[in-house]
């Protein structure tokens, strides 16, 4: 719309007019509103023509005419055409809330560069998230967004060596701008290690000295891979508050054991970021002597100054005593489960006949079978990381009983035995690749080192004592803890937090695509893992801000489908919503609903 200045009889007269392109795509005018003679408009204003271009140019701004909205509903829209997604918008309201963009534009006033870091920051952090690939697949894809993101693909790759620079400060930042406003919790942490594959063959070198000395491990070696891969893997550990939002994280080479990596990160973390006190959570793969005695030392009622810890524990792996106490039905109590509303816990029950037929499922209560110690363990630790040394630690050890539990371990277990039988009559079929989960019950199984495949002539047997025993403590787990006041329920139910981290891994590389991780110098691995990180968090603000009412893939579909179209000179069409959607415009305050947005109030939203 704008103003029009028309003669007639020698004067001149003002009115709103609207330009529109009729069916054959001709421009035509539609008179809006006649305002009047300009020689009696200036009786009542200063400068009339000013003024009405000013109200004008604020209609255009603020709404789509009457007029304009029937033209453009009768009009046909290719919405592949100049579409580009406005998703991305709840994102960057996340981003500025966490003040990254504010801290690299003043990080980047201290350097010499002609592109701009946050920008070249948001679009890998945005893309991670809605649109994951490889940075050069996501530098091709940048114009999917409605920002112009003006940079090379030179200078993204540049941009990488100082983002590693600022880990740190980027994710003490994170915190500091989130510990208050998120209400964040680290009277409790939740700690775990995952790998991420690389495409490669070949293990990085460490960098040595004239004398041997390792001066820098390479990242990328082979190692354990969580999936089974063959090719060099890095690993990473996490850390997670209470209410499942990520503290930090660490990488370290692929072939190194996770056991040892716990104590640096949590002692990195706490001095970082002021913490005090925590219970350290996490699966029994941490569970070793050196870290009992780290976290919480000796633990008796006059040493009570340390941090804690709930961990998993093996009873298979555990010594005699500790066995026996396990499934000794002395000292079991039964208690009913109830659910946060106070409503009993039930499950169903498969009922079948003699000959494993299905007969009817039927409704049990949950039984939460329990009972607990404390007890006076001795361990050896290392000490000066040379001799080993006895040391008594005090923990309580719960014991709980699952039904449920005890019927998926006989299943799986079943299936991997009749898996490993086949494998015994017809190991040609399998390579060290196939045939994981059920070796562990055969004897004299090995592998040929380069083509994974069984030797032949090999004696395979069946280890039948190995089943037997396994058999005695299905349905049966273990939680040790420092924390000796805490009922048995509380133990089990911090230690149930441990699905928040895990699926923050799954999260990471199934919705995230972090591996396989296409860099390969140090320095852009880590750039690398900290977008990932990033958005992570990100992922886990918005479930908190939405109290988890979404999955996480719900929500990135949703934002992925928020694409607005250009349909006419600066009007565009938004033609997705759903209730994560109208939920995001609540949350955030922006108008996303409108079917019509003009160019100057998608800028507004998007603060530029």
């Amino acid at each position: 719309m704008f103003l029009k200045q028309s003669k007639s009889h020698n004067r001149i007269y003002l009115s709103f007019v609207q330009g529109y392109r009729d069916e054959t795509g001709k421009i035509k005018h539609k008179t809006i509103k006649k305002i009047g003679y300009l020689d009696e408009l200036e009786k009542q204003f200063d400068n009339p023509i000013e003024y009405f271009k000013n109200i004008a140019k604020e209609k255009n701004n603020n709404e789509i005419t009457e007029y304009t909205i029937k033209n453009l509903n009768t009009k046909t829209i290719d919405e592949n055409v100049n579409s580009k997604n406005l998703g991305y918008i709840v994102l960057k309201k996340i981003y500025k809330e966490l003040q990254i963009d504010n801290f690299l534009s003043n990080e980047q006033k201290k350097l010499k560069m002609q592109y701009d870091l946050n920008k070249i920051f948001e679009l890998l952090i945005f893309s991670r998230i809605l649109f994951p690939a490889s940075k050069n697949e996501t530098f091709n894809n940048k114009d999917v967004f409605f920002e112009k993101f003006d940079f090379s693909l030179k200078d993204l790759y540049r941009s990488l060596d100082y983002f590693n620079d600022f880990k740190d400060d980027i994710l003490k930042l994170i915190w500091d701008n989130t510990k208050d406003k998120y209400n964040r919790d680290t009277s409790i942490s939740y700690y775990d290690t995952t790998n991420y594959y690389f495409e490669i063959s070949y293990n990085d070198e460490d960098l040595i000295d004239e004398n041997g000395t390792i001066l820098e491990k390479g990242y990328r070696k082979k190692g354990p891979s969580k999936e089974h891969r063959k090719t060099p893997i890095i690993s990473m550990g996490l850390l997670m508050d209470k209410i499942g939002i990520p503290l930090s994280y660490d990488l370290f080479p692929g072939n190194e054991s996770e056991k040892l990596q716990m104590r640096p990160a949590l002692n990195s973390t706490k001095a970082k970021y002021g913490i005090e006190r925590t219970i350290i959570v996490a699966d029994r793969g941490q569970n070793t002597s050196d870290n009992l005695v780290f976290i919480a030392g000796k633990n008796d009622d006059d040493h009570t100054n340390h941090d804690g810890y709930v961990y998993g524990q093996s009873i298979i792996g555990a010594d005699m005593e500790f066995k026996t106490w396990a499934i000794s039905q002395d000292g079991f109590i039964n208690d009913y489960v109830y659910d946060e509303d106070g409503n009993l816990v039930t499950y169903k029950e498969r009922i079948e006949d003699e000959n494993g037929k299905l007969l009817r499922y039927e409704e049990k209560p949950v039984i939460f079978k329990h009972k607990s110690r404390v007890y006076a363990k001795k361990v050896k630790i290392k000490k000066d990381n040379k001799r080993k040394v006895n040391y008594t630690v005090y923990q309580k050890q719960m014991i709980y009983y699952s039904k449920q539990y005890a019927d998926r371990q006989k299943h799986e277990r079943e299936n991997a035995i009749k898996k490993a039988k086949d494998l015994i009559e017809n190991p040609g079929k399998y390579t060290q690749a196939t045939s994981y989960g059920c070796t562990k019950y055969i004897n004299n199984i090995r592998f040929d080192e380069e083509t994974g495949e069984i030797p032949k002539g090999l004696e395979l047997s069946l280890k039948l004592d190995k089943i037997k025993e396994e058999e005695k403590f299905d349905g049966y787990y273990s939680i040790v803890t420092s924390e000796k006041d805490l009922s048995d329920k509380e133990i089990r139910d911090i230690y149930k937090g441990l699905w928040k981290i895990e699926e923050s891994f799954k999260i990471t590389k199934s919705n995230l695509e972090t591996r396989p991780v296409y860099v390969w110098t140090k320095e852009h691995i880590e750039a690398h893992f900290l977008t990932c990180f990033i958005s992570l968090v990100i992922i886990r603000l918005l479930e908190y801000k939405t109290n988890r009412k979404y999955s996480t893939r719900k929500m990135i579909d949703s934002l992925k489908k928020f694409n607005s179209t250009n349909i006419e000179h600066d009007i565009y069409l938004q033609n997705f919503s759903n209730d994560v959607i109208k939920d995001f415009e609540e949350i955030f305050d922006v108008n996303l609903s409108r079917k019509y947005l003009t160019l100057s109030e998608i800028k507004k939203i998007l603060n530029f």
